[in-house]
């Protein structure tokens, strides 16, 4: 299956590290421009010239910006006034106990995982809906569905992100712009061995020490070992292709086995 984006722009939030850096990655490598998007200028450009030289020859462009403000996405949509491929990768997690997060941090996780999402998504929707094609998704997560006890905020954010999903794409029903989310798993990102290692054996490989850890503490993970950043891309790289067409309003998986449901 041959994926083109030759002639296509997409912008990826949030991808000068981690599953952003991966989904940016993979998109130049199918020959789209890709713009990188990050909220400090300085690294947003060690990200575009890291991938300049992982992909030679790649179009790649800098979109500093902090879209989870309204400014800041005022600002880039003003930059980057047309994208064919938008991938609401944008996201802020931690632990933190259910009675303890205030009103505040309430707030925050709106705005930067499901807000900044929305107003991407009014900027730049109007533009492909007038030229018939394009593909918004949005990054969701295993916890939209099995809510963590230790950072409900954050689950109750990314199962919002389904809700907004789903609803744009009855907006764009019947004009060639597919919109849907992509609930990612377990993902090996950074920090995330450091992490594995304060709960396993210090002393084991890297391989054996994350199935030990998918085991004890991700126990209903079918794939038992962690999910690599690029496998994520790979879902999202089909969905925002041709090829995918006919895939819209949908919440497709990439956890692994993670959630125990036939459907979301």
């Amino acid at each position: 299956m041959q994926l083109a984006f030759t002639g296509k722009t997409a912008l990826v939030t949030g991808s000068t590290q981690g599953i952003g850096a991966a989904i940016a990655a993979s998109l130049a490598r199918s020959g789209a421009r890709v713009a990188i998007n990050g909220r400090k200028a300085e690294t947003v450009e060690a990200a575009v010239r890291g991938l300049r030289e992982e992909v030679p020859g790649a179009e790649v462009v800098a979109a500093a910006a902090d879209v989870a403000t309204e400014q800041g996405a005022a600002e880039l949509a003003e930059a980057l006034p047309e994208v064919d491929v938008l991938i609401n990768n944008l996201g802020i997690f931690g632990a933190q106990p259910a009675l303890d997060i205030t009103d505040d941090e309430w707030r925050r996780y709106f705005e930067v995982n499901v807000l900044a999402a929305i107003r991407l998504t009014r900027a730049y929707l109007p533009g492909m809906v007038e030229r018939g094609w394009g593909r918004i998704q949005y990054i969701a997560s295993d916890s939209a569905i099995v809510i963590p006890a230790e950072m409900i905020h954050y689950g109750m954010s990314k199962t919002a992100l389904l809700g907004v999903s789903r609803g744009f794409a009855k907006e764009a029903a019947g004009t060639g712009v597919t919109v849907n989310s992509v609930i990612a798993g377990p993902t090996h990102t950074g920090g995330v061995e450091s992490f594995v290692y304060e709960l396993v054996d210090k002393d084991l490989p890297w391989e054996e020490a994350q199935r030990a850890f998918m085991r004890q503490f991700r126990p209903q993970s079918l794939l038992q070992r962690l999910i690599e950043p690029e496998e994520i891309a790979n879902m999202v790289v089909y969905l925002s292709s041709e090829q995918a067409s006919a895939t819209t309003g949908a919440a497709v998986r990439v956890d692994g086995g993670y959630v125990d449901s036939i459907l979301p």
